[in-house]
């Protein structure tokens, strides 16, 4: 029982957070009167946390890939390579939502953004990496290769991320004439959303781990019938 708290954590924080997210009062007559956000801020409680999940997960990815070129245990690869998959599915998921949200915020599923063109790219990146990956028949060589190239796929995602929409005009929060969508700071959230938002935060990162511990389990009860 004890070994399993965090996901007891999970589940509470994540139940917590759908019912809150949909329940508590939104600041609209204090950053969003005249925004056609509305209702639809609630979609920032698991949109964004989504995000949140995605970045920890290809960290953790990028923590085993190091290892693995430091030391090769073929363990470190598939505990890179499943990091990367959960975190490719949960980017993807936002990438979905960002786009539901924004048809109903700024009148079309995808404006050209930067910050939604941004994420798209990096996506692509890390689908990228597993193509590669299952284009190497040799398994020593894959696991290198696609080592080396999770580290640069991670350092290209960062920019394309976090730093390159606040260069440039953007819609989302942070970026130049950036309006629409709430921040993380200021009025648009306030204190009571910062109770909803940082637990989903948490939970999402949980469910992310959790996802990604249970292929590991398979990955390696395979690769165990394999080599007996």
């Amino acid at each position: 029982m004890r070994r399993h708290w965090w996901k007891i954590l999970c589940i509470i924080l994540l139940i917590y957070t759908f019912i809150a997210g949909l329940l508590i009062p939104l600041p609209y007559e204090t950053a969003y009167v005249n925004s056609n956000l509305y209702e639809t801020m609630r979609n920032f409680f698991f949109h964004v946390p989504m995000w949140f999940s995605q970045l920890a997960l290809i960290s953790v990815s990028l923590y085993y890939s190091i290892r693995y070129l430091r030391s090769p245990n073929p363990v470190y690869d598939i505990y890179a390579t499943e990091f990367a998959r959960t975190a490719t599915v949960l980017g993807c998921l936002g990438l979905v939502t960002g786009s539901i949200w924004a048809n109903y915020t700024w009148g079309t599923w995808w404006s050209n953004d930067p910050k939604q063109t941004g994420a798209a790219i990096a996506l692509l990146i890390y689908v990228a990496y597993f193509v590669l990956r299952n284009s190497m028949p040799d398994l020593d060589k894959r696991a290198r290769v696609a080592s080396v190239y999770n580290i640069f796929a991670y350092f290209i995602y960062i920019p394309m991320i976090l730093i390159l929409p606040r260069l440039t005009e953007s819609l989302h929060p942070g970026g130049k004439g950036s309006e629409g969508n709430p921040g993380l700071g200021g009025s648009s959230l306030d204190a009571t959303m910062r109770l909803v938002f940082w637990p989903g935060v948490l939970g999402w990162c949980l469910l992310g781990t959790w996802i990604s511990t249970l292929r590991l389990r398979v990955r390696l009860l395979e690769e165990k019938k394999h080599s007996a």
